[in-house]
């Protein structure tokens, strides 16, 4: 049962969401080609990739645009579909914020 309340989503949260998506990706061939296809990248290079913010918020970018996709992943774990857009947001300000500090 997902609680009525829970804590506001943690930038760490936000990449955990990010990586559940892509192991949900990863178990779906077809949906991680299409996916890899997207974002321009091989397979060889995923690991690597999933190292950033920026292919994280992608991925979470991916199953926003893909509502019967992230509907199946948010059912199968459980997980709140709006937290999909909070975590999205949080990434990409980890990204904005990366970017004045350099």
């Amino acid at each position: 049962m997902i609680r009525d309340r829970e804590p506001p989503m943690s930038l760490e949260g936000a990449e955990q969401l990010a990586i559940k998506a892509l192991a949900f990706l990863a178990s779906e061939p077809e949906e991680l080609g299409r996916f890899l296809a997207l974002a321009g990248i091989g397979p060889e290079t995923l690991r690597t990739a999933a190292a950033d913010p920026g292919f994280l918020a992608a991925v979470l970018e991916y199953f926003l645009e893909n509502e019967p996709l992230l509907l199946v992943l948010a059912a199968r774990d459980n997980i709140r579909p709006t937290l999909f857009a909070a975590a999205r947001f949080l990434l990409d300000r980890e990204i904005s914020d990366g970017d004045h500090s350099a």
